[in-house]
Formats: C-alpha cells, structure tokens, sequence
C-alpha cells in the first residue's frame, strides 16, 4: 500500500493531464457549438433552396454543399477532441495504478501522452481546415450578394 507521502507527487503529476482535460472540453464545447450552427444553417438554407429556381438555387445548392463537408469536418475536429480527452483520462488512471501498484511502465505512460498530443493535433489542423471553409461558404454568398447588387 501507498503511504499519502508517496501519493502526493502523484496529485501533483495528474494535474497537468487534469488541466489539459478542461481546456480539451472548452474547445469540445466551441466545436459542438459550430457543429450546431453548420446544422442549422444547412436546413436554412434547404429551405430557402426548395422556394429558389434558376442560377440562385444553384449558389444555394452550392453553399449547402460546402456547409455539409465542414460538418463531416467538425465532427472529425471533435472525434479527435474526445480521443485526446479519453487518453488524458486514462493517463490519469494509469498514474494512480502505477503508483499504488509500484509499477514502473514510463512507455505506457509515454505511449498515451503522444497519442493525446498528437489527437489534439489533428483536431486543430482539422478544425483550422474548417475555418477556411466557411470562408469559402461566405465567398459563395458574397458572390450571389454583388450579382444581385450588379443586376
């Protein structure tokens, strides 16, 4: 058994995984939120699509089809998100099973720090993507918004 002297530098080493969890779950909680509006703005724009003909539902058409890629975007942004979560989860777990147990696994502990790091990574590059994505959404608006003002 460990003594409370033994666990405390535990504490302190769990913290920073502790940390990363809450500032993983505000960028989960950002992502989910413009995975929503992505949502909502796509059934607006449907909706609006059904009563246009012509060329404007065509650039509707055209934005609903970028909305619908930065949706399967996000939600790739968020899978990674979580996968990073779960890793600093079980990398907490396995900090306490190591020192209750005095194992001494440094690979595994490495192993699942890397994979945390590198999730939230990619959820970032692909979260970025999808900023530049919605500009593109926006030019395609922009674009129907000066033909109308031209004709």
């Amino acid at each position: 058994m460990t003594s409370i002297q033994e666990l405390i530098p535990v504490l302190q080493t769990a913290i920073g995984p502790v940390i990363l969890i809450s500032g993983v779950g505000l960028l989960l909680l950002s992502m989910t939120n413009r995975f929503s509006r992505i949502i909502d703005r796509a059934r607006n724009l449907l909706a609006i699509s059904e009563a246009q003909g012509g060329p404007l539902r065509q650039k509707t058409l055209a934005q609903i089809d970028i909305l619908w890629s930065q949706a399967k975007l996000i939600r790739l942004s968020i899978l990674f998100a979580a996968i990073s979560l779960l890793c600093a989860a079980l990398l907490i777990i396995i900090l306490f099973i190591t020192a209750l147990f005095g194992i001494e696994d440094a690979w595994l502990l490495s192993v699942i720090f890397v994979v945390c790091m590198v999730s939230l990574i990619a959820s970032l590059i692909v979260f970025i993507t999808d900023i530049n994505r919605s500009l593109s959404a926006f030019k395609v608006e922009l674009y129907g918004y000066e033909q109308r003002k031209e004709g």
